[in-house]
């Protein structure tokens, strides 16, 4: 064995490990880790691990001593340990770690960073498991996926190209809190569904309520329910909550059956100090920072990732390459990644260090994002990769080469909490916040936007989306209805946490599933009847979503009806045709309201949030109104229609074509 203090006497000279230490190596999982060989007599499985700083490391198992175990042999200079177990049978099933001795004299029992399945909850050994041989049939998926994300372009490229010119709506779940096992609580690690029996259920709820995708908070193995999954110790395996890695794969197949995409949440920025993780892994920090001014965050609950260091590089980008291959994710968000960047975030002054620029921003996180991302789309064109940033720092979603960091999409946070801060104001002064309803569109196309009512604006005290909004009970149905009109109607692909699309009044709590119950009452039905609508209405509308990154796709009619607490604008696609959008978040009824049109004709209404079976009062333009002039303030002629804008509701209008009422085609 090679101590750890005297190098150059490791024998190791592969490809692979000499990948790993130079920070290249994106399927590093196919070599460190556990991984089985059948052999004449029976099976050899290898075991390794990367410990630069140990002087000892043991494997201990159910098939070794669980308290001296089998030695491992230091095989790389600058770290990597191996051993091999003979058996007849394979392993599959049995439970390991690694005891790891620093150059303290500590030994430390570690799981496997690079384990593809873990014990859960308070249980932390992992589990020996071969993944390889699964016979994927999503390939009709995989194809409409290609074709939406990446469309070929036919004969010459045309001068201005949109990027993602179609509808993403996305459906944001918990997968331990949507359903549980006849209702009950999950809080002492009891009556989750399987993923195979979540599955059956979340696919055609789904596609039935017109989602596109759905977004799972972490499914990664993580040791408490209470972090949501943002506190990851086994990066390489899904949580055994629900089930093993075959039902995970079960489930990503039956959601790629019914159309929709898997959208995983990505945690590379933090990992938790629980003792069996990987906090000072081998008695030393390893795939944390070393520095004490960007080890910790500001609370000193989680370690950072080292991402200056090759191997921690390797391990990170090999992990979301990993989700993409091995278990056909379609995209992944990546969280807190203003806490990458910054090397101040969440720290006071006299915390940290600047950069050798004298700034507060982290060189290294910069270049570890656009490796990643060049990573999956040189492997990967058609996988979303989708930024949580909650700050103004620029060009997230430009392309490494012009100087961005190359992911596919940013949550407009400002949106959201601009929104969540309107509809909050008494309407009576919502005329002093009107800025919150338009200012967003000044820095709207600056990034490829996602709007996000998420899981985060939705906990701790922050309220339901029902429950921000101001007013007694009705007004708050009416009021939300308008603000998921809103969102649906304006530039930016959508998400919307689970549960919302019936407005459960409660806040969020990931022991205990949604309160499906509320559905038998009659604004809660409503309002999910509501959602399936405006859903439907979104995917079936090219002007909503073929456009989404330029004012060309987008254009006011009116930004400053403060007073009234009114917007207007026009959504367009590509080929020119347009729908014209009516919000009014007062709870006045407006009779006769002149909204301006873009051309002369007839306008038939073809959604309003007020109808009766959405928990409206039906206050409806029913038949199709007819245009008039109108000289305008600037003294400019134009057309316009006089409309009833129902109190605290929307309405879309579109031209008929050639006066048809067919209601099928507009121009």
């Amino acid at each position: 064995m090679t101590d750890a203090t005297s190098p150059g006497t490791a024998r190791e000279t592969s490809l692979p490990a000499y990948l790993f230490h130079q920070g290249t190596n994106d399927s590093v999982y196919d070599y460190l880790g556990c991984h089985r060989e059948k052999t004449e007599n029976g099976y050899k499985t290898v075991f390794r691990t990367w410990a630069p700083n140990a002087s000892a490391v043991a494997l201990v198992s159910d098939f070794t001593d669980w308290e001296q175990g089998k030695p491992l042999e230091r095989i790389t200079e600058a770290g990597v340990w191996e051993t091999s177990v003979e058996t007849k049978e394979p392993l599959d099933g049995s439970f390991y770690k690694f005891a790891v001795t620093g150059r303290d004299g500590a030994t430390r029992f570690k799981a496997d960073p690079f384990a593809f399945q873990s014990e859960t909850l308070n249980k932390t050994a992992s589990i020996v498991r071969d993944i390889s041989g699964h016979q994927w049939k999503d390939a009709k998926w995989l194809g409409k996926r290609s074709a939406t994300v990446c469309p070929r372009q036919r004969g010459f490229k045309p001068k201005v190209t949109h990027f993602y010119s179609a509808p993403l709506n996305i459906y944001e779940v918990h997968l331990g809190s949507w359903r549980t096992e006849n209702g009950g609580t999950t809080a002492n690690g009891e009556n989750y569904l399987n993923y195979r029996e979540i599955a059956d259920r979340l696919a055609p709820y789904v596609s039935d309520m017109g989602y596109t995708h759905v977004e799972l908070l972490p499914v990664t193995e993580h040791p408490s329910d209470a972090s949501w999954g943002y506190q990851v110790c086994g990066y390489y395996a899904p949580t055994s909550r629900y089930g093993d890695p075959e039902d995970f794969r079960y489930f990503v197949e039956k959601l790629h059956e019914y159309g929709i995409g898997v959208i995983l949440d990505w945690v590379p920025a933090h990992f938790p100090k629980d003792a069996h993780g990987l906090c000072e892994f081998d008695g030393e920090p390893l795939y944390e920072y070393q520095g004490q001014d960007r080890m910790e965050n500001g609370g000193g609950e989680d370690r950072y990732f080292d991402v200056g260091r090759p191997e921690v590089r390797s391990f990170l980008i090999s992990n979301a390459l990993f989700w993409l291959r091995e278990y056909h994710a379609d995209g992944l968000r990546i969280d807190a990644v203003s806490a990458m960047l910054y090397l101040g975030y969440g720290r006071e002054p006299g915390e940290w260090i600047p950069s050798a620029e004298g700034t507060n921003h982290n060189p290294e996180a910069v270049a570890f994002f656009q490796k990643l991302n060049g990573a999956v789309s040189a492997e990967f064109p058609d996988a979303l990769m989708i930024a949580e940033e909650s700050t103004s720092w620029p060009m997230i979603t430009k392309p490494a080469d012009e100087g961005g960091l190359g992911f596919s999409f940013k949550w407009n946070t400002g949106w959201a909490n601009d929104m969540f801060d309107y509809i909050a104001t008494d309407p009576v002064h919502r005329k002093y916040v009107h800025n919150k309803l338009t200012s967003p569109m000044m820095y709207a196309f600056s990034e490829n936007y996602i709007l996000p009512v998420s899981h985060d604006e939705l906990v701790h005290g922050k309220k339901s989306l029902v429950d921000k909004c101001f007013g007694e009970y009705d007004d708050k149905f009416s009021c939300m209805r308008t603000l998921l009109c809103t969102m649906m109607t304006l530039p930016g692909k959508k998400l919307l946490f689970m549960g919302t699309e019936f407005a459960q009044f409660r806040e969020w709590d990931c022991g205990n599933q949604l309160e499906w119950f509320m559905t038998d009452y009659p604004r809660h039905v409503e309002m999910q009847r509501f959602v399936r609508a405006i859903n439907r209405f979104y995917l079936e509308t090219p002007a909503l979503w073929e456009i989404d990154d330029g004012w060309d796709g987008f254009e006011w009619i009116s930004a400053e009806e403060r007073d009234l607490n009114i917007i207007s604008y026009r959504r367009r696609d590509k080929k020119g045709r347009e729908i014209v959008v009516c919000m009014n978040f007062a709870p006045v009824v407006r009779e006769n309201y002149p909204l301006t049109v873009p051309k002369m004709g007839r306008y038939e209404e073809v959604f309003s949030t007020d109808r009766y079976e959405f928990g409206g009062k039906n206050n409806l333009n029913e038949t199709p109104v007819r245009t008039r002039a109108e000289i305008g303030e600037d003294g400019v002629k134009r057309s316009a229609i006089e409309i009833t804008l129902p109190a605290l509701g929307g309405v879309i209008f579109r031209k008929q074509q050639n006066n048809s009422t067919d209601g099928g085609q507009y121009v």
